[in-house]
């Protein structure tokens, strides 16, 4: 997921697609376990991608925050 796409998304699409990718994640880290993963850069590539939405959703926030003062 880039960037511009994580822009593009509101508040709520951010929350379900966060929730989408740490199960992703959970389900990357199980296969790990199992030696059954063939791509091991996709834990990684599930990782950036939580980053850039919470870094978007806390950008937001200071960004109310800064409009409230």
């Amino acid at each position: 997921m880039k960037a511009i796409e994580v822009h593009k998304l509101n508040d709520e699409e951010i929350t379900v697609e966060l929730r989408r990718l740490y199960r992703r994640l959970f389900d990357l880290r199980s296969q790990a376990v199992s030696e059954k993963i063939e791509d091991t850069s996709q834990a990684r590539k599930v990782r950036q991608d939580i980053a850039r939405l919470k870094t978007e959703r806390r950008g937001r926030e200071l960004r109310a925050e800064g409009a409230e003062a």
